[in-house]
Formats: C-alpha cells, sequence, structure tokens
C-alpha cells in the first residue's frame, strides 16, 4: 500500500487488548495500522488526569515541596501536585484540594499557565499546570504515606528557573511551570482563565474503571 499525503492518514486501531489494570495505571496492548498498510502493535499506559500548582506567595517567592519518589529513590523538588481520580472532579478543585493538602495553603488569584502531555510516546497522562496568587493559610488534612514527609520549600522564582536549568529541579511538571511562569512574564503574555477547557483531559483509565465498578 501506498501511503498519501504526509499528516492525512489515519491510525485506525484494529484491535485492543488489556494487560493490566492497577489504581492508578492499565496498560493496554493496541494494533494500529501504518500509513504503509502493515499493523503494528503499540503498548499504551493509561493515565489519570493530573494537576499542579505554581503558588507564588507575595514575596514573589514560589512553594515547592520536597517529596520521596519511590521509582528514583530520591527526594525532589517539585510542586504541589495530584492525580484527578474522581470521576467529574473539575480540574481546578483538584488543584485547590491538592495545594491545601500538600502546603496548607489556599489563594485568590487563579489562572492556567501551561498543559502538558507528559510522555506521548507510550502515555496518555497529561497534567495542567495552574498559576496560583494571593496566598494564605487555610486547613491542612493530616497527611499520609509519602505525604507525611513533605518539606516545604520557598524560593525566588529566578531561583527555581535558576536550579531547574542546572539540573537541580527535574521533576517534569516543575520544569514546565516554572520555565512557562518565566517565559509568561518575560514576554508579558496573558495566561488562560482557571475554568479553560481541556480537551487533553484523559478519561480512559476512569471510564475503565468505572466500567468495572459496575460490573462488579
Amino acid at each position: 500500500m501506498t501511503a498519501g499525503e504526509p499528516g492525512s492518514h489515519d491510525f485506525r486501531t484494529v484491535d485492543s487488548r488489556l494487560i493490566y489494570r492497577g489504581a492508578i495505571v492499565a496498560l493496554r496492548l493496541d494494533q494500529v495500522e501504518m500509513p504503509d498498510g502493515r499493523v503494528v502493535e503499540r503498548e499504551v499506559v493509561e493515565h489519570h488526569g493530573a494537576v499542579a500548582v505554581v503558588a507564588v506567595d507575595d514575596d514573589g517567592q514560589v512553594v515547592l515541596i520536597r517529596q520521596y519518589r519511590h521509582p528514583l529513590g530520591e527526594r525532589l523538588l517539585e510542586l504541589p501536585a495530584g492525580l484527578i481520580d474522581i470521576a467529574g472532579e473539575d480540574p481546578l478543585d483538584a488543584a485547590q484540594r491538592e495545594l491545601a493538602e500538600e502546603t496548607g495553603l489556599a489563594a485568590r488569584e487563579w489562572s492556567v499557565l501551561v498543559d502538558v502531555a507528559l510522555s506521548p510516546g507510550f502515555t496518555d497522562e497529561a497534567l495542567r499546570v495552574y498559576l496560583a496568587r494571593g496566598l494564605s493559610e487555610t486547613h491542612r488534612p493530616p497527611p499520609e504515606h509519602e505525604e507525611a514527609d513533605l518539606e516545604l520549600v520557598r524560593m525566588p522564582l529566578d531561583d527555581a528557573v535558576r536550579a531547574a536549568l542546572a539540573g537541580e529541579i527535574v521533576n517534569a511538571t516543575a520544569v514546565a511551570g516554572l520555565l512557562a511562569l518565566r517565559a509568561a512574564e518575560a514576554a508579558r503574555l496573558p495566561l488562560r482563565a482557571a475554568g479553560a477547557p481541556w480537551p487533553g483531559l484523559p478519561t480512559a483509565l476512569l471510564r475503565r474503571q468505572a466500567a468495572q465498578q459496575d460490573s462488579d
């Protein structure tokens, strides 16, 4: 079969098989038709959507957390963040919840900073990073698991950007959010409203889990 014009092929999934289903990921094996007519296997990790928050206080400092990440066996400097693992939950509500749970802070002003598809070669995982200003203290629920070991770190945005460029902040979410804020400020670019549409929000895993619950 001869391929058509570049960018015109319909990558049709001719078969799909579930390999594994867990609490925060599922793995499926898709059979996908390529432009030359061949059908090839593509492993796809389904993941919940996620939100993160670049919270900037009145002194211009960014609120970061230092959190243990078991796959790396290290504590990383990150943004407050968490999963959208409740069906129908509004991403902004999730971001506000995560900011309170991980830092004990609330914010008066919210906007969308950047949307990121984290590793589209093998997963549908995507996240939305919000900018939060006008911080104030709020109730923080008792932390559990790794969050019981969270360390709060505040630093000027310029220092955080330098840390990212120096390889001292390597969490992809944090790097994207910090550099996006610096770029937006430098170019005086407007940000999207906090409730802006998010067409890239992944929902496959939530739908799969809901269907499993209905069948139980």
